[in-house]
């Protein structure tokens, strides 16, 4: 298991912490000193995961608040909550993610749900924390992606699948891919500004979550129940949140650097290869265009 530098002082966001890796994450954080802020959509999930942090730290500090990665609105209401009662943040999880529902959804601002949640919300959250990242001495900003987005492709002619045939798993590797590109992009984006920040990017290999279930049950009458995995070799939570705690936390990471399991599902986390695609910053950059004006939120130009 990852052992998590001491972050004493540090103010961490973390969103998805109500469960997996983000909830795992959460409480190691918590556990090497920084002050935790669980963003999550649902609040009772959230006190759970709080709880549960408590235990193990009575003296933790962590506190929950809702933001909706699929609804903008809720976006925004989150991060002027940070930036009214928060005078620097040091370190952004964006952990939060939906996986291969059975059909086509929408988020609250009529993009496709993986789209949206994945890639929109995260990128927004990121670029309206910005100011009080660049408010901290070190900030740093981790972004969880998936082993799936090796396969992903980002089509401009259609990113929210309204025109072909809807493939779930392929909406979904587009997604992911994007979180790469955010990573990377903003990677160079603080290079070129001379920004502290220091951006990278996870992926968790193969771990066992609620997301491979939860994606899949919507909209349904009965959950879709967990398969097992067949005969690939899993990871539990607590294993798969050590490379997105690599990235947000360790003192090897290199700004842009892509970080993943050793054996690509499994295994110790380390410096993961970067595919032609994710290293493509022409992509990368109109992609951050188009997303900004999508979202209507922009990176501080100084």
């Amino acid at each position: 298991m990852y052992l998590v530098p001491d972050q004493t002082g540090r103010t961490v966001v973390v969103t998805g912490a109500n469960s997996g890796t983000g909830r795992e994450a959460a409480k190691r954080l918590a556990g090497a000193g920084a002050r935790v802020v669980l963003a999550v959509r649902d609040t009772e999930k959230g006190a759970a995961a709080l709880a549960e942090i408590r235990a193990e730290r009575p003296d933790a500090q962590a506190e929950v608040r809702v933001v909706d990665l699929a609804d903008l609105a809720s976006v925004r209401a989150f991060a002027e909550g940070l930036k009214r009662d928060l005078d620097r943040l040091d370190t952004l999880v964006n952990n939060a993610g939906v996986s291969v529902p059975p059909r086509r959804f929408e988020t609250a601002d009529g993009h496709e749900l993986q789209w949206g949640t994945n890639f929109l919300g995260p990128f927004a959250l990121t670029n309206l924390l910005l100011p009080l990242l660049l408010s901290a001495p070190a900030p740093r900003v981790a972004t969880m992606a998936s082993a799936a987005a090796n396969f992903g492709r980002i089509d401009f002619s259609d990113l929210d699948w309204e025109r072909r045939t809807y493939r779930a798993m392929d909406a979904y590797s587009q997604s992911k891919l994007a979180d790469v590109h955010l990573a990377q992009h903003l990677a160079r984006v603080a290079g070129e500004r001379g920004w502290p920040v220091l951006s990278a990017a996870a992926h968790p290999g193969l771990t066992r979550t609620n997301l491979q279930v939860t994606g899949p049950s919507m909209g349904r009458e009965q959950p879709v129940r967990w398969n097992g995995g067949g005969l690939l070799p899993m990871m539990t939570p607590e294993d798969g949140a050590d490379s997105i705690l690599l990235a947000a936390a360790g003192r090897e990471v290199v700004a842009g650097g892509y970080y993943g399991p050793r054996y690509g599902l499994i295994g110790r986390p380390r410096r993961a290869r970067l595919t032609r695609r994710m290293r493509d910053a022409s992509t990368a950059a109109r992609l951050w265009a188009v997303a900004e004006e999508v979202t209507s939120t922009a990176a501080p130009v100084h």
